[in-house]
This record gives structure tokens, C-alpha cells and sequence, in this order.
């Protein structure tokens, strides 16, 4: 993780993760693939580094803990790339919690959530996003960095 001054320089952008997301690599490979959960850290890690971003990325299992990050980023992140995993189709406390902050969001999904089952067609969390990246794999994760890189600069210009 890069250190206090680094971050200070670095437009800070917050990795949140869901329920779940822990199992990376063990739970249903063919769906989501063989990397864990720290190949996809280093993944953002090194995207960060190129683009000139700091990343705080984190996981939980628990909603509560999620909503409380993502409202610590209103006064402390540039923006929001958030993989809800599970809470996209259920959790309206946080969609609510990401409109609060007034922060652009990207949603991220490693699967095609739309080619799965119907229950996973909707997200709560799409109506905050200012984009969503999904079924690209763990690649989506950079993609989104690159996305908030662009939107930064272009919040940076008005």
C-alpha cells in the first residue's frame, strides 16, 4: 500500500468488494474464474501505480461494513469502484449510501450478470453508477481505474 505522503499526491479512488468475493479462485471457477481476491489487489495495485492513483481495497461479508466504507468516502475518496456482489440486487440501504456521497462510481461484475440467472438482472446499485463494467473477468477492474482516471480528469477540467 502506498504510504501517507504518496497518498496525499495520488487521487485516492476506493476498491470496495462484497460478500463472497473472498472465495475468488475457489468458488465456481467457471463462472468467475481462477484468481483470488489478492491476484485481483495487485491487479488494481499495479493499474493504480501506471495511472497515478492511490487505492485503498477492501472486502467484506457484512452489508453494515460496506455501507460504513462507502460513507467514509465522501470526504476522503476521489471516487468509487465498488463489486457489490450479492447486495446488487438486494440492498437499497446501499444504493442509498453511494448516492450520499456525491462521488462518480463505477460498478464492477467479474460475470455477465445479465446472461445469469433473472434474479440477477437488476442491480440497485446500477442507479448510482456512473458506468458498470461486467462480464469481462477480473479485468474489469482495471478498466474501471481507467474509467475513473478519465472521469477525474474530466471533473478536474470543468
Amino acid at each position: 500500500m502506498l504510504g501517507p505522503s504518496s497518498i496525499m499526491e495520488r487521487p485516492l479512488i476506493a476498491v470496495l468488494n462484497g460478500p463472497n468475493l473472498n472465495m475468488l479462485g475457489q468458488r465456481e471457477p467457471e463462472i468467475y474464474g481462477r484468481a483470488t481476491l489478492d491476484d485481483v489487489e495487485q491487479l488494481c495495485l499495479r493499474t493504480a501505480e501506471k495511472l497515478g492513483l492511490a487505492v485503498d481495497f477492501r472486502q467484506t461479508n457484512t452489508e453494515g461494513e460496506l455501507i460504513s466504507w462507502v460513507q467514509e468516502c465522501r470526504r476522503r475518496a476521489r471516487g468509487i469502484v465498488i463489486n457489490p456482489a450479492g447486495y446488487s440486487h438486494t440492498s437499497i440501504a446501499l444504493l442509498d449510501a453511494l448516492l450520499a456521497t456525491d462521488l462518480p462510481v463505477i460498478e464492477v461484475h467479474i460475470s455477465n450478470i445479465h446472461r445469469r440467472e433473472p434474479f440477477r438482472h437488476h442491480s440497485y446499485v446500477s442507479r448510482a453508477a456512473t458506468g458498470v463494467i461486467c462480464g469481462l473477468g477480473v479485468g474489469g477492474y482495471s478498466l474501471a481505474l481507467q474509467a475513473m482516471t478519465d472521469l477525474i480528469a474530466n471533473e478536474d477540467n470543468r
